[in-house]
C-alpha cells in the first residue's frame, strides 16, 4: 500500500461531543495480523492450525486476542479454542464494504450476525475498516460513496449500541489521502455515541508521510473517541521487531497525552514485520517483550 498525505492541520468541523468512559479492565491483546507476519516469515500460516497456534500465543503471557474474522463460522471455531486455553476476546476486527449500495446489507448482516455470536464469549468491541475500492490501487472514493459509507456506519453503530457492543473505526493510510476527507467524513458525519475510534496509530504515522505531528494532532482532534489503539513501532521508517516506547513515535509522550484527555483505550499489539524488519527472533520471543514493553510504556494508561 502507498503511503500518502495527510494535512494534519485540517480544522475539525464541528464539536466533538463528549461520551461517558468506556474503559473497562480488558488485558492487552495481540492482533492476529501480526502473528501471521511472523508466521510467514518462516513459511508456516497462522490460522491453520488454532490450537497449536494457541498453544503457543500463550506462552507469551498474552491473555487476550483480537482476531480478524469473515464470518460467524469462523468465530465459533475460534471461541472454542479460546476457551480451551482460557484467552479472552475483548475485540474482533471485521473488514467491510460499505461504500456500494448493493454491498451494505450483506456487510451489515455478516458484521451482526458476529457480533451476535461473540458477545456470549464477553466481546465488547467491534473494529471496522471500510474496504477501499481496491488494496493498493490509487482510486479514491467518491462524495457520494463517502456519505453512503458514513450512513453505513452510523446505522451499524447504533446497532451495536442496541445489543451492548460498541463500533470502533479504523483506518490504514488511504483513507488519509487527499486531505484526509474519507477519514474525516466517517468521524464528522456519525455520532460519537455510535462509532468510536480505534486509532491504529503507526498507519496514522504513515499515511502522512511518517508525520508524529499528524498523529499527535488527530489525538487532540478525535481522542475523545478513542475506545482502543492498535500500536505498533518503527525505526528510521521500518517495523521492527519488537515495540519500543522509543522509535519514530514517541509513545511514551503519547501516553501521556492519553493521561491528560483521560483517554484509557484498550491496546492491543500489532507490531508486524515487513520485507526489512529485523530478523533476529520468532513470534513468541517477540510478543513476550512487547507485553512487557506496552506494560512499562503506558503503565499509567493501564491502571484501573
Amino acid at each position: 500500500m502507498k503511503r500518502r498525505n495527510f494535512i494534519a492541520t485540517v480544522p475539525v468541523l464541528g464539536m466533538i461531543q463528549k461520551f461517558e468512559s468506556v474503559k473497562e479492565n480488558f488485558p492487552i491483546s495481540s492482533n492476529s495480523y501480526n502473528w501471521g507476519t511472523f508466521y510467514g516469515r518462516e513459511s508456516k500460516h497462522w490460522g491453520g492450525n488454532l490450537d497449536a497456534d494457541m498453544a503457543e500465543y500463550v506462552k507469551t503471557g498474552l491473555q487476550a486476542y483480537e482476531p480478524s474474522l469473515a464470518n460467524a463460522e469462523e468465530a465459533t471455531k475460534l471461541i472454542a479454542v479460546l476457551k480451551k486455553y482460557n484467552i479472552k476476546m475483548p475485540s474482533v476486527y471485521i473488514g467491510s464494504v460499505l461504500h456500494e449500495k448493493e454491498e451494505v446489507e450483506k456487510s451489515i448482516k455478516n458484521m451482526l450476525e458476529i457480533a451476535e455470536l461473540v458477545k456470549k464469549y464477553g466481546t465488547k468491541i467491534i473494529v471496522t475498516n471500510p474496504n477501499p475500492i481496491a488494496w493498493g490501487s490509487d482510486k479514491l472514493k467518491s462524495d457520494e460513496q463517502l456519505q453512503i459509507q458514513a450512513k453505513a456506519l452510523e446505522k451499524i453503530g447504533e446497532s451495536m449500541k442496541r445489543n451492548g457492543l460498541k463500533l470502533a473505526y479504523h483506518t490504514h493510510d488511504v483513507e488519509l489521502r487527499a486531505g484526509a476527507r474519507e477519514f474525516h467524513h466517517m468521524l464528522q458525519n456519525t455520532s460519537p455515541d455510535h462509532l468510536y475510534f480505534c486509532m491504529d496509530v503507526h498507519w496514522v504515522y504513515r499515511g502522512s508521510q511518517n508525520s508524529q505531528l499528524a498523529v499527535f494532532d488527530v489525538l487532540k482532534m478525535y481522542g475523545d473517541r478513542i475506545i482502543e489503539l492498535h500500536i505498533r513501532q518503527s525505526k528510521n521508517g521500518i517495523w521492527q521487531e519488537v515495540f519500543s516506547g522509543e522509535g519514530d513515535i514517541n509513545y511514551k509522550q503519547f501516553a501521556v497525552e492519553l493521561m491528560k484527555k483521560k483517554v484509557k483505550p484498550h491496546i492491543v499489539i500489532e507490531q508486524c514485520l515487513e520485507k526489512n524488519s529485523p530478523n533476529t527472533m520468532n513470534a513468541v520471543q517477540a510478543h513476550t517483550i512487547d507485553l512487557k514493553e506496552i506494560e512499562d510504556t503506558f503503565k499509567l494508561v493501564l491502571q484501573p
